[in-house]
């Protein structure tokens, strides 16, 4: 079969890529180098949260909330619309809550603010002492992340036609003269096409290393927890919390970031890149992050394959301090994902072949309105 479009990555970045691509009546063949996506897609709280983010991104992700919604009406993506709350813990942040709520105002994204008492109301496991009061974004969904993605590749199968191939790792890529693309993988194979699209995440060694290595690439590693469901607790949508406000780069384009103090108690958590999320599962579990630490991507053996007890107690700690409700640890875990001081990594090595990736913690979030605009840019 000849395909308009390889795709070499199956996480949310290269699958939407191809969603969009095949939904344009491209013949389209994704790859995955494991037998499914097992890195950053599957790796995270299943957040998809618009809200925090800035500039063209905010705008990914606000369309990506449509995509997100249009599929599901056709299948279950595990799409649930619970909104987002990022609870303030003190008057600074409570601040910067405000300004945000006007600032979004003045685009028509719906939020809302929540005063102490509607907070505590809204989501009584709260610590009381802990919230000053809180922003609410009623439209704003989450996933379950080890799901998802599954039945995302399953659709653009079954009602789109891609080609999905899994345990297929490139090893090379030849140009066919000026008219298409050869990809050889591991086991000989090959396959043609006419472009090549890669997303591949955090993987800098298979394909274009001598390209990726000048990339500015940094990978993030993340320490994460999932603690035992609790008898009759309803945690809806995505908690996010006075870290996150401090953290997150839509408050730090409000007038107050500039002035915003780190106080003593926060510090060694700021230092490990600590800020402090819940995302309820459906089996009544609850994600509880993160943290953050970095490396060049061509270095990334330096963070290791461990997780710190003294960055897990760090969060345990300060997520007790938040909810009233025992955190019994069932799972801990690493997430790794790639990301550069440019936002994404966008290179094009010749005009059929493009590299893609680096999107960093926005992968949820913005992918599918990035790739619609991606492959509307590379195929107008």
């Amino acid at each position: 079969m000849a395909y308009d479009l390889i795709v070499v990555g199956a996480g949310v970045l290269g699958t939407f890529h191809a969603y969009h691509a095949a939904k344009a009546g491209l013949r389209v063949l994704l790859l995955e180098k494991d037998r499914y996506p097992v890195g950053a897609t599957v790796r995270n709280f299943g957040q998809v949260v618009p809200s925090g983010l800035a500039g063209r991104w905010f705008e990914h992700g606000r369309r990506s909330l449509e995509i997100y919604g249009d599929i599901q009406q056709e299948t279950d993506l595990t799409i649930r619309q619970n909104g987002t709350v990022y609870v303030a813990s003190d008057e600074a942040e409570w601040t910067l809550a405000n300004e945000l709520h006007d600032r979004y105002a003045t685009v028509g994204y719906a939020s809302k603010l929540l005063s102490k008492a509607q907070c505590l109301a809204k989501y009584p496991s709260l610590q009381p002492d802990y919230v000053r009061g809180a922003i609410f974004f009623p439209q704003e969904v989450s996933v379950e992340p080890d799901m998802m993605i599954h039945r995302l590749i399953a659709y653009c199968q079954q009602k789109l036609g891609v080609d999905y191939r899994s345990v297929s790792t490139v090893i090379g890529v030849d140009e066919i003269g000026t008219q298409g693309v050869r990809v050889t993988l591991s086991n000989a194979q090959q396959f043609a096409a006419d472009r090549l699209l890669v997303c591949s995440g955090h993987e800098v060694r298979l394909l274009f290393p001598e390209v990726l290595a000048q990339a500015d690439l940094v990978v993030s590693k993340l320490q994460m927890l999932k603690v035992a469901p609790v008898t009759g607790l309803d945690l809806p949508g995505n908690i996010l919390t006075g870290l996150t406000i401090r953290r997150y780069e839509a408050f730090e384009e409000c007038p107050s970031f500039a002035s915003l103090a780190t106080p003593e108690p926060l510090a060694e958590l700021k230092k490990w890149g600590i800020h402090i999320l819940f995302k309820q599962a459906i089996d009544g579990s609850i994600i509880v992050g993160d943290s953050h630490e970095y490396a060049a991507a061509t270095e990334q053996e330096d963070l290791g394959f461990h997780t710190q007890d003294y960055i897990n107690n760090l969060m345990l700690t300060e997520a007790q301090r938040i909810v009233q409700f025992p955190l019994v640890v069932q799972q801990a875990w690493a997430g790794f994902y790639s990301q550069t001081k440019a936002e994404i990594f966008e290179h094009i090595i010749t005009e059929n072949i493009r590299v893609t990736t680096g999107i960093g913690g926005k992968g949820m979030t913005s992918s599918a309105g990035y790739a619609e605009e991606s492959i509307g840019q590379w195929y107008r």
